[in-house]
C-alpha cells in the first residue's frame, strides 16, 4: 500500500515568506555550508506525521476540521533569529515568534492529543514554534554565520494565522515539494 509523507502546518503569508527569503540572502553572505529552505515552502509546522496510509489521511482530514472549529485565528509576530541546538553550534537556523507562540503551542498540543487517539506517538520534545530557514551541513564558515545570527536585525512582521493545512511532502534532490491535501479555517 502506498503511503503519503505528510505534516500539518499553518501557512505563512507570501509577504512573510518573501521577508524570510531576504533574511536568508543576508545569512548566505557568511559563506556557510547551509541547505536553505525554499522561502515559498516555509511554514509553521505543528506536527510531522511521516508516512501515512490514504485511509488514515481521511481520518486526519476530519480531525483537522474538528480542531479548526475549536481554535480562533490569531496574530503571529515573527522576527527573532535563532539556531538549534544553540547559536554557537548551529544545526538548524530558524526565526521565532514574539507574539502568537502561546496560541501556536495550544493548537499543537490539542493536535497532538487528537493524533494520539489515531495511533500516532507522542512527541518526545515539547513543541517550539519556529520557522526553519536552513540546515547547517558542515562547520565551514560557522563563525561567520554565528556572527550574522547574533548581529542581524530586521523588523518584526505580523500576520493573521487562520488556516490549518495537511501537506504532502515529496522529497527530491533539489529539496522537498509541498502540496496541500486539505485546508481548514480556524474559527
Amino acid at each position: 500500500m502506498e503511503t503519503v509523507r505528510s505534516f500539518i502546518a499553518l501557512e505563512l503569508a507570501p509577504e512573510i515568506q518573501k521577508q524570510l527569503g531576504q533574511i536568508q540572502d543576508e545569512l548566505k553572505k557568511s559563506g556557510a555550508d547551509v541547505k536553505w529552505v525554499n522561502p515559498e515552502g516555509i511554514h509553521l509546522t505543528l506536527k510531522f506525521l511521516g508516512n501515512v496510509s490514504p485511509e488514515l489521511l481521511e481520518e486526519i482530514k476530519k480531525l483537522i476540521d474538528q480542531l479548526a472549529k475549536n481554535h480562533k485565528p490569531f496574530e503571529l509576530k515573527i522576527g527573532q533569529l535563532g539556531a538549534f541546538p544553540k547559536i554557537e553550534y548551529p544545526r538548524v537556523i530558524w526565526v521565532g515568534m514574539e507574539q502568537g507562540e502561546s496560541q501556536a503551542v495550544e493548537l499543537a498540543q490539542d493536535l497532538e492529543e487528537r493524533l494520539i487517539q489515531l495511533g500516532f506517538l507522542r512527541e518526545k520534545r515539547a513543541f517550539k514554534g519556529h520557522l526553519t530557514l536552513g540546515r547547517v551541513r558542515s562547520a565551514r564558515n560557522r563563525d561567520q554565520l554565528k556572527g550574522l545570527l547574533q548581529s542581524l536585525t530586521f523588523p518584526w512582521t505580523t500576520m493573521q494565522a487562520e488556516t490549518l493545512i495537511l501537506f504532502k511532502s515529496t522529497l527530491t534532490p533539489k529539496g522537498a515539494i509541498y502540496q496541500a491535501l486539505h485546508e481548514a479555517k480556524l474559527s
